[in-house]
């Protein structure tokens, strides 16, 4: 079975990789060489490798980091660009940022020889068979923290138990999950009780992001004084939706929209959409002409979402009208803005339930409720402050989960810090 994976790997790799290219070079030609482990984190042998695979597993990777002894030597990878400059920003000076090797057997052996970890942590589980087996075979621990399983993943996990779990879910020693839910699918899948803990969700915890004084600035100018909404995250077929919803808020008072895509490929696009609706449009950066009041400006720049939520007097989190499963909301709230959001949470589950208990958010079906939710707002300004204030009040109370993970790293801490070399 595993020289029929090997193939099928490699297989796979040669046909899709000419694809990807051609269709998204610039995504991926920067990054080749160290996906096939030519290019590792330059790191000394013996550290913790933390796995995150894009931007929000990365915030939670640069969480947990900064709450790790300072003597602890850290390698942190990731699969995304995106996810990769977070973590390159976040932590710079901290830990060796590089790209998760190719399931290919030759780059997974060149990490392995290059960095040497004396232990792997995965964010929220990112299963790749080779490298779990490799971390077996040459005895390094493995653990998986703020970790979850969607509908969708458990579903398939499921029907394949018997076969994936020896190569999937047998190599982790420990694994700290968000929610009860996600304890009883490992148990159904075959874990071990005694290796599955509740530790809660660690993006409660994040830090708040920086404050990004040009940033600031150029919000402030745009905005001149209008009430500023924010669609962070959106999906491909959100953008629309969104300026029928702001078109309809305008239409009540002035205000500006700063849109944000989740994916750096679909600026250009996006921005083009943008444009054609309303041609004083405005990018990241650019400084408008003198006495100019854009309508709407487009965010195409990395890692400054989280901090322009702090400008945001209402925001849309994306992902969310579309069947994508959502994207993080506590990211606004924690800035107790009032957030708004389509039908789609399946990613964020428990924050979703946590967040309709709690009245701290307000449920959209598409882009005319969302329209009319904008105009409530600005109407009714107190109405939506209290919206914002719950938000703000539920990240508040769910402090917690980083200690509880750090309990659960211990005992892997500490055989790191006796495998350390002299």
């Amino acid at each position: 079975m595993w020289v029929l994976y090997r193939v099928f790997s490699a297989l796979l790799l040669a046909t899709a990789g000419p694809l990807l290219l051609a269709l998204r070079g610039a995504h991926y030609r920067a990054t080749l060489a160290g996906r096939l482990g030519r290019r590792p984190p330059v790191t000394g042998p013996g550290g913790l490798w933390l796995h995150a695979v894009s931007v929000g597993e990365a915030a939670v990777a640069v969480t947990l980091a900064r709450a790790l002894p300072e003597t602890t030597p850290l390698v942190v990878t990731t699969i995304t660009p995106s996810g990769q400059e977070r973590a390159a920003r976040a932590l710079a000076g901290r830990a060796a940022v590089g790209y998760f090797p190719f399931e290919l057997d030759s780059a997974v052996r060149r990490f392995f020889d290059a960095v040497r970890p004396a232990a792997l942590v995965l964010v929220e589980g990112d299963y790749w068979p080779l490298v779990l087996r490799e971390a077996r075979r040459r005895r390094v621990p493995v653990a998986v923290v703020n970790g979850r399983f969607s509908d969708r993943s458990f579903g398939r996990l499921r029907f394949l138990r018997r076969a994936v779990r020896p190569w999937l879910l047998d190599p982790v020693d420990r694994f700290g999950v968000q929610t009860a839910l996600d304890r009883d699918r490992l148990l159904a899948l075959g874990v071990p009780s005694g290796k599955v803990v509740v530790t809660g969700n660690l993006k409660f915890e994040a830090p708040a992001p920086p404050e990004l004084p040009e940033l600031a600035a150029w919000v402030r100018g745009l905005a001149a004084g209008r009430p500023v909404f924010v669609a962070g995250s959106t999906m491909p077929g959100e953008e629309e939706r969104v300026l029928e919803a702001f078109d309809a808020a305008r239409a009540l008072a002035d205000a500006l929209l700063v849109v944000a895509p989740r994916h750096p490929e679909r600026f250009d696009a996006v921005f083009a959409m943008l444009a054609a609706r309303f041609p004083d449009a405005v990018r990241r950066g650019v400084v408008p002409p003198p006495g100019s009041r854009p309508a709407v400006a487009l965010l195409d720049s990395l890692g400054e979402l989280a901090s322009l939520y702090a400008h945001a007097h209402a925001a849309f989190v994306g992902g969310t009208l579309v069947p994508r499963g959502g994207h993080n909301p506590l990211e606004p709230a924690r800035f107790a803005v009032p957030v708004a959001c389509g039908p789609s949470m399946e990613n964020f589950r428990e924050i979703a339930e946590g967040f309709d208990r709690a009245g701290a958010w307000a449920r959209v079906r598409d882009g005319r409720e969302l329209g009319e939710l904008w105009r409530r707002w600005l109407v009714d300004r107190g109405a939506a402050s209290e919206i914002g204030r719950r938000g703000a009040d539920l990240v508040a109370a769910h402090r917690g989960a980083l200690e509880r993970t750090r309990e659960l790293l211990a005992p892997l801490l500490s055989a790191l810090a006796e495998r350390a070399p002299a």
